[in-house]
């Protein structure tokens, strides 16, 4: 069993970007600008956004944090992230999810220009995702695709099991792992909460993708010895010994699961920081005026 170490690999991605960024400010070239929208102050959100403008930072990019309101209204809202889309100097924008419940967070994200959409959530982006086009990748699954990349994983001809078919997560981790290219070329089955005889789908699996929000729903007799097994859960749960009175954990029972996988991802510190160095390459290829291509 070998522990697929997002931090490792998310610190070899910020420094080839920081690399690039030298090289930018070495030829006087404008360098990547991120701008992030923080609604209210929900902790996990606090967390992920501090960790995105820290990146930033520590790889050269200029990073742009607007803090609002948890009562901020949505015409308000909408119309700071179209002085976004108007401002030449930011390349890319992105909205930390979730919106209090009276804000329509489709609307918001239909709202960002596409171009600036480093999330990749935007329809014509999904579009795009789905056509084989270049975009914009989500930042999840891409994270996941590059780490595949880094450790050499084989995927051509493989069973993936993706469980979850949210858009931000499960449903394109299965378009990204089908497609014609490597990693990919999977036969991919997309599960979710109807899914009838879960555990003997996953029982099949070559890869298994988790990312249904469950705190340790994969369980060791839905595993087949030698699965890739990729933990995209982080779930809080209650833990008397922490000083927070919380532990995180994924949507895999890791500790009964691991023996018998080739590779998994720990939580933290597994699919988690490769969201984040997904989310800056997306920056630096908007900066540049293009868009990722996985084929």
């Amino acid at each position: 069993m070998q522990i697929l170490d997002g931090k490792l690999v998310s610190a070899a991605v910020k420094a080839q970007l920081a690399d690039k960024v030298t090289e930018l400010k070495a030829l006087g070239e404008k360098v990547p600008h991120l701008a992030a929208i923080l609604v209210g102050n929900n902790p996990a959100s606090e967390t992920y956004v501090a960790s995105k403008v820290k990146s930033c930072a520590e790889i050269g990019f200029n990073s742009t944090l607007l803090r609002f309101d948890a009562k901020i209204s949505e015409k308000h809202l909408l119309d700071n992230i179209t002085l976004l889309n108007e401002n030449a100097d930011i390349d890319g924008i992105l909205v930390q999810l979730p919106l209090p419940k009276h804000i329509n967070e489709e609307l918001v994200i239909n709202t960002i220009d596409p171009s600036k959409d480093v999330d990749g959530f935007h329809p014509m982006n999904v579009g795009k995702m789905v056509a084989g086009l270049p975009t914009y990748i989500p930042a999840t699954p891409y994270g996941i695709m590059l780490m595949l990349e880094h450790y050499n994983i084989p995927t051509k001809g493989k069973h993936a099991v993706v469980i979850g078919r949210s858009h931000i997560v499960g449903t394109p981790m299965s378009i990204l792992l089908s497609r014609n290219a490597n990693p990919g070329n999977c036969t991919v089955t997309l599960t979710h909460s109807q899914t009838v005889n879960l555990k003997e789908i996953c029982l099949q699996a070559d890869i298994i993708v988790a990312a249904i929000g469950r705190p340790n729903f994969v369980t060791a007799d839905m595993v087949k010895e030698g699965a890739v097994v990729i933990d995209v859960g982080i779930n809080r749960i209650e833990d008397a010994t922490k000083k927070s009175g919380f532990r995180l954990v994924g949507d895999v029972d890791y500790n009964a699961v691991a023996p018998k996988t080739s590779f998994i991802t720990p939580v933290p510190g597994g699919v988690g920081p490769m969201t984040i160095a997904a989310l800056l390459k997306n920056t630096y290829h908007a900066s540049l005026g293009q868009k990722v291509n996985m084929n």
